[in-house]
């Protein structure tokens, strides 16, 4: 953002910086992001172009980001810890583990990187009373992310809402927390509960000009259903639609934001796509090359229905490649968060999290065959080295620990 941008969105956030969300006073249209066309504008009317980040495996772990493979989503991983050190010690750990991996020191770096805009995943059991992260009643989801849209707010940056995990999974794969299929675009159940936390979170952000939007579901419907899959297809703008009309019940202000199916790449499915007057869309990609070739279809589709579209995943590549990646998606007007801030021992993030003592000892139990309580119970490693291990990786994932790959950070264009 220019330093003019910037002024004109401080001195409107600066009214707000003593209140809660849900407690702000009205704000005007003008103060939120807006759509003109294939482009963003921001408060002052200039162009905004999404130069940003996701903060994966806070709210939403994925077992690849421990360095677990079989282990793949929170339900698995937290299963497999209950299994070395008991369910107590497993929820002091997700607590701690929420209160240290992402930080206001966190958003301040971000922000001096020079990038404008946060991604956040985030599961939809955060805003339930069903068992996740350490708390099986009274959910924090809007306790954390309250903390983290103020800490945007001080820093000046934009935050999107991601759901990554959606009620019945929308995927059917680990990045869903699922169990194998995506329920949600057949059960009416998961729906209505997917449509009423959408609700009740743009209810609470409604008035909150840091949130650039809602990016309703990550990445639906996988390649993997066969001849089920274009049923799949066919039912994913109507449950868009669903939620979007919930949304605008309370909340005229933000931005909603769709993506494809099939990993956020297939747009065929798209049948109306400007059944609202603030919807955008994002694709996600990765593991190809970097010619116009492999990012004409996106480019395509945005041409069609002239609306944004931002690339909300992409990454986890060599450094030579993101700075190529960069540049194509720069030159086609294609904003984008790169995925993600910080991993576990790989330089293919902006930050890097040295691996704890024995953990690979936990490692080697999450691989182990656990079928049944003996198989358990025979891989199951000394419990006082698998605490010290989950609490030094508390301590190892805090941000005056961790690592910044520069060249990492250079090669997105942003400065270390």
């Amino acid at each position: 953002m220019t330093k003019n941008l910037f002024f004109c969105f401080f001195i409107a956030l600066s009214l707000l910086a003593c209140n809660p969300a849900s407690k702000q006073p009205t704000i005007t249209q003008a103060t939120f992001i807006k759509i003109d066309g294939q482009n963003l504008i921001a408060p002052n009317g200039e162009k905004f172009f999404i130069q940003g980040i996701n903060l994966g495996n806070w709210l939403n772990p994925e077992g690849y980001m421990f360095s677990f493979q079989r282990t793949s989503s929170v339900r698995l991983i937290d299963e497999a810890f209950c299994e070395m050190v008991g369910p107590d010690f497993t929820n002091l750990f997700w607590k701690q583990f929420k209160d240290n991996y992402i930080t206001r020191d966190d958003i301040r770096y971000i922000r001096n990187t020079g990038m404008n805009t946060i991604r956040i995943p985030f599961h939809y059991k955060l805003f339930t009373n069903e068992d996740y992260m350490g708390l099986s009643v009274n959910q924090d989801g809007f306790q954390r992310i309250d903390s983290l849209v103020s800490w945007c707010r001080e820093s000046e940056i934009y935050l999107i809402l991601d759901m990554h995990d959606a009620p019945g999974g929308q995927t059917g794969d680990n990045i869903d927390d699922s169990f194998g299929y995506p329920w949600l675009m057949t059960s009416e159940e998961s729906q209505s509960k997917f449509v009423a936390i959408w609700k009740k979170i743009a209810e609470h952000y409604q008035n909150e000009p840091v949130v650039l939007g809602y990016d309703l579901l990550n990445e639906p419907i996988a390649t993997y259903f066969g001849d089920e899959k274009e049923k799949l297809n066919a039912a994913l703008e109507p449950v868009y639609k669903k939620a979007v009309a919930a949304i605008r019940e309370v909340d005229q202000n933000h931005i909603v934001i769709l993506g494809g199916a099939q990993w956020n790449s297939n747009f065929k499915v798209f049948k109306d796509s400007k059944f609202d007057d603030k919807l955008i869309y994002t694709c996600h990609r990765y593991w190809c090359d970097t010619l116009q070739a492999n990012i004409q279809d996106f480019v395509s589709f945005r041409d069609s229905v002239n609306l944004p579209i931002f690339m909300g995943e992409t990454g986890e590549n060599t450094d030579q490649w993101i700075g190529a990646w960069t540049r194509l998606m720069e030159r086609n007007n294609i904003g984008w968060t790169y995925w993600p801030y910080k991993k576990m021992g790989s330089p293919s993030s902006v930050m890097n999290i040295a691996q704890p003592e024995n953990w690979d000892k936990i490692v080697e139990f999450t691989e182990a065959p656990r079928n049944n309580f003996d198989e358990i119970r025979k891989a199951r490693p000394d419990q006082e080295q698998v605490k010290k291990a989950m609490l030094q990786m508390i301590e190892n994932c805090k941000f005056s620990n961790c690592i910044v790959n520069e060249n990492y950070v250079r090669a997105m264009g942003m400065k270390p």
